[in-house]
């Protein structure tokens, strides 16, 4: 039995009669007549009996066409969703992303998106280490990732999304919070630095490393922070200051002043991988750029 003579037994249920089942499926009355006759047979039961001048379904009958009305429903939505996800409109797609991109416009954009693509499955995870974005981005875990610092490789396609400046997060009684304008980058020797341990972050504690050699001072560890939010509680807590993506400044964090980095810059990258032929993908990555 396949869909089509599901759909008979149903229009003929509807309309109470072959004739206008008949009508309404654009068929003769006798090619129909003929299927119900056929699919009664080969059923072994009858389906409709006549009843004044209309069918009406038997006990067999009226399984059948409560069964048949489920079938059909789900072969439309299958097909519904196979329409979507072809035009990139379902399906679901897996983001990771850095602290840095949602406490900037990342918030906003995917809440907009969730929005304008109700049938997509939206699945986020943060991450604090960059290698590992990527890496999972590669390894099929990761549709895309939203990263300061994607991985090198080949087999990744990225797009810069969004600049700002890297920022030195103070404590608020130390003097260097109260000079205004940009800090220097010479400002990273005359301050302890709270930094990402390498195991956690190593593009992240590798920038900061650069960064104090392009302004030729040696960097003085105050301690080592594994989240934005402990970096930050250190910050305050007078270990040191920190360097980080201006976003980070939107946590307000009690006894921390923000000062810009002078001559920084940093992007956030949407990266994905190159030989990705997913509709959805190709629509949610374009659609995330548009954004900003």
């Amino acid at each position: 039995m396949d869909l089509r003579m599901l759909g008979y037994v149903v229009a003929i249920a509807e309309e109470g009669s072959v004739s206008g089942a008949a009508r309404r499926l654009r068929l003769t009355q006798p090619t129909l007549s003929r299927q119900l006759r056929e699919l009664e047979r080969r059923l072994g039961t009858e389906l409709f009996v006549r009843e004044g001048r209309g069918l009406t379904p038997t006990a067999a009958g009226k399984a059948l066409v409560k069964r048949a009305s489920v079938v059909l429903a789900e072969a439309e939505a299958a097909l519904e969703d196979v329409r979507l996800a072809a035009q990139g409109l379902a399906g679901r797609v897996t983001v990771t992303f850095a602290g840095s991109g949602i406490n900037g416009p990342l918030g906003g954009a995917l809440g907009r998106l969730r929005r304008e693509l109700p049938r997509v499955e939206l699945r986020l995870e943060e991450s604090f280490n960059d290698a590992e974005m990527s890496d999972g981005v590669l390894d099929g875990r990761f549709d895309i990732a939203v990263q300061r610092l994607p991985s090198r490789d080949a087999r990744l396609a990225t797009r810069p999304w969004w600049n700002q400046p890297l920022t030195l997060f103070l404590p608020s009684a130390h003097p260097l919070a109260h000079v205004p304008g940009p800090a220097p980058l010479a400002a990273l020797g005359q301050i302890p630095l709270v930094v990402w341990p390498r195991e956690v972050s190593p593009h992240s504690h590798d920038e900061i490393l650069a960064l104090c050699d392009q302004a030729g001072v040696v960097p003085r560890t105050g301690a080592q922070g594994r989240s934005v939010q402990t970096v930050l509680a250190l910050v305050a807590a007078g270990f040191g200051g920190a360097v980080m993506a201006d976003s980070h400044r939107a946590l307000r964090r009690v006894g921390v002043t923000p000062r810009p980095l002078a001559g920084t810059n940093t992007t956030l990258y949407l990266v994905w991988r190159a030989d990705d032929a997913n509709p959805l993908v190709h629509r949610f990555r374009d659609t995330l750029a548009a954004l900003t």
